[in-house]
């Protein structure tokens, strides 16, 4: 499966915004938004008028980086939103906040999105009682995820309490190491500065 395997603070440099790529050091001094605000390579504090479409692109890659998705990912992601009802773009950015492995960090269970996307695939969770290890699985309202039996020793679910705010839309119980999703996240609820409708424009040429 192919995957990405540079620097990924580069990454967050290259779109000009931190990306939350790397756990705990992007809440840190050592993160690279903070030690180098501009993007990487030779030319990157020279100053570039971006066209229309380079607006539309740096919008789709900074997305599709946040969530960790390659390009034939999001692209099929994109498509599914396209076939639903509703805005197309508000769509997108719930199909992607429903991933298990999305869920699985916005609950606290791990510090990164990489991470969750490993412990998924590693077998460590259930979803209502049944094992799940497709980090890509779309969830819904009601869903419970819960650690499971012969991981919870771990030391990655080691204190996990106060590693980050739990969004309104899920619950989560330290003590038993299950979260339920409780209803659907809004547009609002979603913390990631975005604007969508350039993503609709971009793939509609």
């Amino acid at each position: 499966m192919a995957r990405y395997t540079d620097a990924s603070c580069r990454l967050c440099r290259r779109e000009g915004d931190k990306l939350f790529l790397k756990g705990q050091r992007c809440y840190s001094t050592k993160c690279a938004i903070a030690r180098r605000s501009f993007v990487p390579g030779q030319h990157g504090q020279g100053r570039k008028k971006v066209s229309e479409y380079g607006l539309q692109l740096r919008e789709k890659q900074k997305t599709k980086r946040f969530y960790g998705l390659l390009e034939k990912q999001f692209r099929l992601t994109f498509d599914r939103a396209v076939r639903m009802k509703g805005k197309t773009g508000e769509n997108l950015l719930l199909l992607l906040e429903l991933r298990m492995d999305n869920v699985v960090y916005r609950m606290g269970f791990a510090a990164s999105r990489s991470q969750a996307r490993q412990l998924v695939t590693h077998g460590h969770f259930l979803l209502n009682g049944k094992k799940a290890d497709i980090p890509s699985m779309t969830l819904k309202a009601g869903d419970v995820i819960s650690v499971h039996q012969g991981s919870r020793k771990s030391p990655a679910f080691e204190n996990l309490s106060g590693m980050r705010p739990i969004p309104a839309w899920l619950s989560f119980d330290e003590e038993t190491l299950t979260g339920k999703i409780v209803q659907i996240p809004s547009r609002e609820e979603v913390d990631l500065e975005v604007k969508e409708t350039l993503i609709v424009e971009l793939y509609s040429k």
